[in-house]
C-alpha cells in the first residue's frame, strides 16, 4: 500500500547534548544507514514532502541540500525551547520528532496530525510517559515561547502546561523507545534485528 506524504512539515531534533550517550547520538552508526539522523531523514522522508533537520552545526554529510538543515539562533545554548523558537519562526504548523526516537509508525504520526486541528500542541503519551517533543507544534504558541526564552525559561513541560495541548494515548512502549543511553541504543540495535 502507497502512503500519500503528508502535508506538513517534519522536523527532526538533533541539537541536545547527548550528555548521557557520551557521544552525539545522531552520529551513532545505526542499521542500514550510515547514521542515527540518516536512519531517521531517509525513513520520515517517506512519509512528508518536507523534511528538515534542526540542529546547532552542519555536521550531516549525507544532506545534501542544505536548505534542508535548520540552525539554532542560540548556539551556546542547549534547549528544545531555543529550536521550537527558531522552527516555528520558519512554519506554521509543523510534526516534531527527536532523532533518537527512530521507530515512531507511520500511522501514529497520522493519528497525531489528524487530530491536532483544533490545538495548538499534539503530542504521543504511552502508558509510562508523555514524549513532549514528538507531535504537532503551530506558530500560535511562538509568542509564549518568546515570552518564556526573555524569561529565561527553558522547560518543555512548562510550554505543554500553558498552551492550548492535546496529549493522545499510544500503547506501544517500543515504538517510542529513546535511545539516551548506551544500553538504550544496544536495545534499538537488537530491536530492528
Amino acid at each position: 500500500m502507497t502512503k500519500t506524504p503528508f502535508k506538513i512539515p517534519c522536523v527532526i531534533l538533533s541539537g541536545g547534548k547527548s550528555s548521557r550517550m557520551g557521544e552525539d547520538k545522531s552520529l551513532l552508526p545505526f542499521f542500514s544507514s550510515k547514521t542515527l539522523i540518516e536512519f531517521q531523514y531517509k525513513k520520515l522522508e517517506q512519509y512528508f514532502n518536507h523534511i528538515y533537520i534542526s540542529s546547532k552545526s552542519d555536521k550531516f554529510d549525507f544532506l545534501k541540500d542544505k536548505s534542508k538543515l535548520i540552525l539554532d539562533k542560540n548556539h551556546d545554548v542547549s534547549s528544545p525551547i531555543l529550536a521550537l523558537q527558531t522552527i516555528l519562526e520558519k512554519f506554521d504548523k509543523v510534526f516534531i520528532i527527536p532523532v533518537d526516537t527512530p521507530f515512531v509508525e507511520f500511522k501514529t504520526i497520522e493519528k497525531l496530525i489528524i487530530d491536532s486541528n483544533s490545538f495548538d500542541i499534539t503530542i504521543a503519551q504511552t502508558p509510562f510517559k508523555t514524549h513532549n517533543l514528538c507531535g504537532i507544534f503551530t506558530k500560535n504558541i511562538l509568542p509564549f515561547i518568546e515570552n518564556m526564552i526573555n524569561q529565561d525559561i527553558h522547560k518543555i513541560n512548562y510550554l505543554i502546561k500553558n498552551s492550548k495541548t492535546q496529549i493522545i494515548n499510544f500503547e506501544n512502549e517500543d515504538e517510542f523507545l529513546n535511545l539516551n543511553d548506551k544500553n538504550e541504543y544496544q536495545k534499538a540495535l537488537n530491536y530492528i534485528k
